[in-house]
């Protein structure tokens, strides 16, 4: 699919990338803390079981985690029992072969709004099935609980004016087309694929239903 890239794993070496978000808060803990009272503070990186040290004020780190919050939102409001229905938020998002950036990518997803399926949560990392079945780990910042759903099956299914099959024909779609999910009655659910709105067979949207 168009949406979905293939990367060699020989290409990445493990280790090669490194977690810039956490370099960037340690770096700014370490010079908030270079004058007065410090404590010690570490953190586990999954997998690589490596500690890193810093120190700091405790001022500082109560507003650095404040201010931190901010990136953490989309995470911790994705907290929810499993399975849940999610979309990838971002032009590009890597799926990796395990919760970490550590991990090689195996695949490269270029589908803003594309609906996955969220099977397991660790920390900051989300195992996802993808509308073809393929599962990996994304990072939760880059996904949405907005929904959207993709039309599925064998050729076009048509957008209708209302929830029925004798309701006015507004055009056909083709599998592939993902758009925001409204809500589903009797068989059928709003679907809007960029501004054009109408009602869809939920049984020809993946990202429909209960996941």
């Amino acid at each position: 699919m168009s949406w979905r890239v293939t990367i060699t794993r020989g290409v990445w070496s493990i280790g090669f990338e490194i977690s810039l978000a956490l370099m960037d808060m340690e770096n700014a803990l370490m010079r908030a803390g270079a004058n007065g009272q410090a404590i010690m503070r570490s953190i586990l990186m999954p997998d690589q079981k490596k500690l890193y040290a810093f120190r700091m004020r405790i001022p500082t780190l109560l507003i650095a985690l404040a201010l931190g919050m901010n990136g953490l939102a989309p995470a911790l409001a994705q907290d929810r029992e499993v399975p849940y229905w999610a979309s990838i938020s971002s032009p590009e998002v890597r799926m990796r072969v395990g919760p970490s950036r550590d991990f090689p990518i195996e695949w490269v997803y270029k589908r803003d709004g594309l609906p996955v399926k969220i099977v397991r949560v660790q920390e900051s990392w989300r195992l996802v099935q993808d509308p073809e079945g393929a599962q990996g780990w994304m990072a939760a910042s880059l996904l949405s609980l907005e929904r959207t759903a993709i039309v599925v099956g064998e050729g076009v299914t048509p957008v209708r004016t209302s929830p029925s099959d004798t309701s006015d024909l507004k055009w056909n779609v083709e599998p592939g087309v993902v758009g925001k999910l409204g809500k589903c009655t009797a068989g059928w659910c709003e679907f809007d694929a960029a501004g054009r709105a109408g009602w869809v067979l939920k049984e020809r949207l993946w990202g429909a239903g209960e996941p």
